[in-house]
């Protein structure tokens, strides 16, 4: 692997880490965390974590790799011409396996607290994660929430799109000079924003992956760790895993319909 590949490769490697490290960790904490429990349930509070946690990780390795950090977004920058076919592959890898190596940080970070509860899925999005009872609640207003919910697959899958796409079209803006970009400095800020939007206005349906390692590298870890229920059904393949790539694509080739034409030149 030469140097031109090495370092991206580290770069995605090492920010998936901290993605992962931070955005479980909020999740390991709301859900286990001595100091909360579920009286104390926040979907506010996750969705701010992951806020951060995706600025933090984009601050570190940006200058590096581009800080994609999400193979929804290396394919729909390829797509756009943005990034070598040839740097696919390695950036997915590095990807899949910082999201494990994340996993299994949270996990010692936890680890006590996952013991006591079982080895719950506090890894993926989707059915069965440790959320469930907390985010329905008990009593007669929990029962009134779950009688609309879980959503099925194909609702799942259209906010995971819809989503990734949101998070394309922030991400391209972000860095459009001919359009309002903000200093490269306020980049990860503006990115990390339009990840808390996601959540707070499209998160609740699938827990929005938005992003395929995310999902995928710590799912395999939670299998590895002992928990269970990871991989029934098609649900892994298909909400997180391939609604963010099309999410992604969309993302890009609205935002070159709908925006790029109509930017002044020059600018």
């Amino acid at each position: 692997m030469n140097n031109k590949v090495l370092g991206p490769f580290i770069a995605e490697l090492f920010g998936t880490f901290i993605l992962l490290l931070l955005g479980l960790g909020v999740c390991a904490q709301v859900g286990l965390g001595p100091r909360t429990g579920a009286e104390s349930y926040s979907w506010l509070l996750i969705n701010i974590g992951w806020c951060f946690a995706v600025a933090i990780a984009v601050y570190v390795t940006a200058g590096v790799s581009g800080a994609h950090l999400n193979p929804a977004v290396t394919v729909a920058l390829a797509v756009r011409k943005a990034l070598p076919w040839s740097m696919v592959l390695p950036y997915i890898i590095a990807q899949v396996i910082g999201a494990f190596l994340g996993a299994a940080a949270v996990y010692m970070a936890y680890r006590e607290g996952l013991v006591a509860a079982g080895l719950p899925n506090i890894y993926t999005t989707g059915p069965g994660t440790v959320f469930d009872a907390m985010a329905w609640g008990s009593g007669a207003a929990g029962a009134a929430r779950h009688a609309i919910g879980p959503y099925p697959l194909s609702t799942c899958v259209i906010n995971e799109i819809l989503g990734t796409a949101v998070l394309l079209w922030g991400v391209i803006a972000s860095g459009d000079t001919r359009n309002t970009a903000i200093g490269a400095n306020l980049g990860p800020v503006l990115v990390g924003a339009t990840v808390l939007v996601i959540g707070t206005s499209l998160g609740g349906v699938s827990g929005y992956a938005i992003n395929p390692a995310r999902d995928f590298g710590p799912r395999i870890f939670g299998l590895l760790s002992g928990t269970q229920g990871l991989f029934d059904g098609i649900y892994w393949l298909v909400a997180p895993i391939i609604a963010p790539v099309i999410g992604g694509i969309l993302g890009v080739l609205t935002y070159d319909w709908f925006i790029t034409p109509f930017l002044p030149e020059g600018k």
